[in-house]
């Protein structure tokens, strides 16, 4: 089921749950979120099953603080890691124990306002899976950053609502912008909302929180220049170690997607291929309390977080319906994940060179990009943005969740790129895949990938 998410923040914690689109409301920055926090820790000794949507009393406090980019060090002096996980709020890992919350946004009135000194409830537990409670933070730093005031940008407008019209004359504008790559239609299409297609591609957000691509280091450069040319777990010495395309119809699970792809290119990698299971996207989707089902989520919280706290499925335990429905609970055997991170470490650290290293060394990588009007339509060769959006913008700009699974570069033009697997099919792109100008971070394609370590 979707997470609730708190409305009122007070000592004994009052859960009301608001609507939610895409990832939540919150938009909270590295400045707004570094300093000192009290944890206010509801009872402990639960499991994985503790439901933290419903009030819950304080009966301890835990007190840290944030450091710039990845410190956390609390009042005895121990020290932790800590990560910004998008705009949307900050998993600490300190003193053998983990801590996750989104950050806290009032709903009502509108615009929507972020209060990033505060949390949501969130979930602690033991870094072995044990000792679960509920808690929520608040930031006490001597000067607190004000909340964050910002509006929705044509989130309800007549556009969204209204059925897509291919566009003929947008896709020959695209074509004629560029020769890297080629524009379509897909009338398959024209029987889907706008709605339908801006969640396909990730959603509405409430901001863009894409960091700048990390300096690559000189030792990094160094190990990045002894990798091959060119790679493709699809074909690595004949033998591909990648899950078949799928299509995530109206509902958006990108980063479900996503991250089940990854998950089972890892498993692939690591049993040589004896293992080739498919997991259950819709279980992330009906029962993850880390993500927002339909609306959206990280794959830093999916195949990491979820699939270390309460497992994965396979697909055939809980198919896919491309729709919200209700948890089951599933007796099927679940696996799990045994570490996950951010590639370069924290949440801003990514870049080309440890992208392409993270790739050779374990696998594909889940990665979350900007999807503007154009790409869409993308047919095949080496995807740019066109920056036509301006002519013809039926939706926002979106983040979609995708898995890179090589690289190369093209003979003819030169351009490197990655080579990626989307979710919308085999007949959309170049068979289900597509192909993007590398090491210039298109899009923020370079901006935060997303690695995981399956357990056998």
């Amino acid at each position: 089921m979707s997470p609730s998410l708190l409305v009122t923040l007070t000592l004994c914690l009052a859960f009301v749950p608001p609507s939610v689109r895409a990832d939540t409301f919150a938009n909270c920055s590295y400045e707004q979120i570094v300093g000192t926090w009290t944890f206010l820790m509801g009872p402990d000794n639960n499991d994985n099953t503790i439901n933290c949507s419903i009030p819950f009393q304080e009966v301890t406090t835990y007190t840290l603080t944030l450091y710039f980019p990845d410190i956390a060090v609390d009042t005895a002096g121990n020290q932790g890691f800590w990560t910004l996980i998008y705009n949307q709020g900050f998993e600490v890992v300190i003193n053998n124990k983990k801590f996750f919350a989104f950050s806290f946004y009032a709903e009502n009135p509108k615009p929507y306002v972020s209060v990033c000194n505060e949390t949501f409830p969130g979930w602690s537990h033991n870094i072995d899976g044990h000792n679960w409670a509920c808690y929520s933070a608040r930031k006490i730093s001597k000067s607190p950053n004000s909340p964050l005031v910002f509006k929705e940008t044509n989130r309800h407008t007549w556009k969204y609502g209204r059925k897509y019209i291919p566009n003929v004359e947008f896709i020959n504008d695209i074509n004629k912008e560029q020769k890297l790559w080629r524009a379509d239609l897909y009338w398959e299409y024209r029987h889907w909302s706008n709605a339908d297609l801006l969640q396909r591609a990730g959603g509405f957000r409430s901001g863009r929180a894409f960091p700048k691509t990390a300096p690559v280091t000189s030792s990094q450069e160094k190990v990045a220049a002894s990798l091959p040319k060119e790679f493709d777990w699809r074909d690595v010495n004949g033998v591909s170690f990648v899950s078949p395309v799928r299509d995530q119809g109206s509902c958006g699970s990108c980063y479900a997607f996503g991250s089940m792809a990854m998950y089972e290119a890892r498993q692939r990698i690591v049993t040589n291929n004896t293992v080739q299971l498919v997991f259950s996207t819709q279980d992330v989707v009906s029962c993850s309390q880390y993500s927002q089902g339909c609306e959206g989520g990280f794959p830093y919280l999916v195949a990491g977080k979820y699939g270390q706290d309460f497992g994965l499925i396979e697909d055939s335990c809980f198919p896919y319906s491309a729709r919200d429905e209700p948890c089951k609970m599933s007796q099927c055997r679940r696996y799990y994940t045994r570490d996950y991170y951010y590639v370069g470490g924290f949440y801003g650290a990514c870049n080309e060179a440890l992208m392409r290293i993270e790739l050779v060394k374990n696998g594909p990588i889940a990665v979350s990009f900007e999807v503007y009007p154009d790409f869409p339509s993308y047919k095949g060769g080496i995807y740019i943005h066109t920056k036509l959006a301006d002519r013809f913008n039926p939706w926002e700009i979106t983040n979609h969740v995708v898995l890179i699974v090589g690289y190369g570069r093209d003979l003819k033009s030169g351009v490197p790129f990655w080579i990626v697997k989307n979710s919308w099919g085999n007949k959309w792109g170049e068979d289900g895949y597509f192909r993007i100008r590398r090491g210039t971070d298109e899009c923020s394609m370079e901006s935060m990938a997303v690695g995981i370590t399956p357990i056998l």
